[in-house]
């Protein structure tokens, strides 16, 4: 079994995350981490086992040739840049959420991994949750037939406790209440509804209290979509939030309802009055150490072995998440105009 040799850029939160899970795949192992802060790589080595070489340069780092793939958790207005270096010289590339800051930047970097032949991982990493496997799951087994509404919502209070809030105010690198983090439930709505959104309306406001004061952007949107089957679809983005954090999901259907972890199917022959439970996971924790990045990079490096693009997400397929978002950031900025999509 080959093995992955991985280059880190960036070294925060995130980052001892990612480190922890690849070294837990079967294929995966860190051996590098870029940083702009002194690293040394007998301390990275200690803290995170195996031999770690610390480089101050990205360039040094990606001339490597002992590098397969570079993982960048660095400030999002870096990762056009980083991505595209990483695939000019060759290397596979895992790229922490958000993609990029424009359209034209994600597609930078789509296009230079499909140019120089290399594959491409991005952090939705819910798609690969135990919440989102079953319940993706149970709308592939038909138990709640075709579904016509579904909402997934994203609260997470992002403060001064927590770690990206020093950098996530700014609007350089946090540029929307949906763009730095309620990109995940939106790429959950995506995943579960499946199809094509035609058009988007999207309405921001920002929280009046001062410990949000900081954000030089909205913090609160809710994004109303329309698929090309006819069904509807809505996600809040709300970052915040003085509360627990909490990744709402309700789904109607022909057939049914989801709400979170509960469910009824008419096809089952239940009680509709009363929820039935689903054994699952569920996506509680804003915490880093808790999100499935370990599965999320095991299906990577399974389909590096196998000479094909990852599943669930890829670049060009979260790519596709991102149209939508920029859309609706779009929408919102114009007051709520409806933007269609390409």
């Amino acid at each position: 079994m080959k093995k992955y040799n991985v280059g880190v850029v960036g070294y925060g939160w995130a980052a001892t995350a990612h480190i922890a899970a690849i070294n837990a795949t079967s294929q995966g192992r860190v051996v590098a981490v870029c940083s702009s802060r002194p690293l040394s790589g007998e301390a990275l080595s200690a803290e995170h086992g195996g031999k770690i070489r610390a480089y101050a340069q990205l360039e040094e780092m990606l001339a490597d040739p002992g590098i397969d793939c570079i993982d960048i958790t660095s400030f999002p207005s870096r990762h056009r840049d980083e991505a595209v270096a990483a695939a000019a010289a060759g290397k596979h590339i895992i790229l922490e959420k958000p993609m990029a800051n424009s359209p034209e930047e994600v597609r930078d970097i789509v296009a230079a991994a499909e140019k120089h032949g290399v594959r491409g991982c991005v952090c939705f990493e819910c798609r690969f949750s135990s919440q989102f496997l079953v319940t993706k799951r149970l709308i592939d087994e038909g138990l709640l037939g075709q579904l016509h509404y579904g909402e997934v919502d994203y609260y997470h209070g992002i403060g001064p406790w927590y770690g990206q809030f020093r950098w996530n105010t700014e609007l350089k690198e946090g540029g929307s209440a949906l763009l730095t983090a309620g990109c995940h439930a939106l790429d959950a709505l995506l995943l579960v509804m499946g199809g094509e959104v035609v058009s988007v309306s999207s309405l921001a406001t920002q929280s009046a209290s001062p410990i949000f004061a900081p954000y030089e952007y909205p913090t609160s949107s809710v994004t109303i979509l329309n698929f090309a089957s006819g069904a509807v679809g809505k996600s809040a983005a709300i970052v915040d939030c003085l509360q627990p954090y909490y990744f709402h999901t309700h789904l109607v259907g022909s057939e049914g309802s989801l709400l979170d972890n509960k469910f009824h199917s008419a096809k089952l022959a239940t009680d509709r009055h009363h929820w039935s439970t689903l054994a699952m996971k569920m996506l509680d924790s804003g915490d880093v150490s808790d999100h499935p990045y370990q599965a999320q990079f095991q299906a990577f490096f399974d389909s590096l072995d196998a000479g094909v693009e990852m599943p669930l997400t890829s670049l060009r397929e979260a790519s596709k998440t991102f149209d939508v978002i920029f859309a609706a950031d779009t929408s919102a900025a114009a007051g709520g105009q409806v933007v269609r999509l390409a």
